[in-house]
């Protein structure tokens, strides 16, 4: 299932994302104001229980969130950026990484780290900037499932359609929420029009 995020101040922060002139540090506030709205979104079927409080003036029935713990797993590098939003708002998080390098010849991602918390039982979310040829994306979530977590969600800022086919003929019962899904990939494998490499850009590199 895809799940584009309709939301008018999304696509004001897209925008400014995609603009060449915006600095390192503007991107990097910018990035996590759209992991926000990502991660609410995503996150909106979370189960929830009454729960009995007190307030000021007279007792009341609220929901708080039921303990099933989050997990959050950043592919490496740029992933990283999109964790911090889900560890501010949710109470229970931990986090796992996947370290896969994109040849820049073949597009091909080569694995090089892998350290994932516990899985079993718990709402896996795999967080990435750019879903571009899905390569990555598809053997982050395989180690994902060997390391046993079943229906992880796929959250990703741009998507490219080629990105979104691959991972939903490899693993068609995950979930991709995404801010936009561009037009296409050129032929370096690069999202258009995209916004350049999100890595590059979020560190000034």
């Amino acid at each position: 299932m895809l799940r584009v995020l309709e939301h008018p101040l999304g696509d004001h922060i897209i925008t400014h994302l995609r603009d060449k002139t915006t600095k390192p540090a503007t991107f990097r506030t910018l990035a996590y104001q759209l992991t926000l709205m990502l991660a609410i979104d995503a996150t909106r079927d979370l189960s929830t229980e009454p729960k009995e409080v007190e307030t000021p003036l007279e007792p009341a029935t609220g929901r708080v969130l039921t303990h099933q713990p989050i997990v959050v797993v950043a592919i490496l590098r740029a992933g990283v950026s999109m964790v911090q939003p889900f560890l501010d708002v949710f109470p229970d998080v931990s986090v796992g990484y996947v370290g896969l390098e994109r040849d820049h010849v073949t597009a091909v991602a080569r694995a090089y780290y892998c350290k994932l918390p516990p899985l079993v039982g718990r709402h896996v979310f795999v967080v990435d900037p750019m879903l571009a040829t899905g390569g990555s994306a598809t053997q982050a979530i395989d180690a994902v499932k060997q390391h046993g977590g079943a229906a992880p969600r796929l959250v990703c800022i741009i998507a490219a359609p080629e990105g979104v086919a691959e991972v939903s003929s490899h693993h068609p019962d995950v979930s991709i929420h995404v801010g936009v899904v561009d037009r296409a990939l050129n032929s370096r494998k690069y999202i258009l029009p995209g916004l350049g490499d999100f890595g590059d850009r979020l560190y000034g590199t």
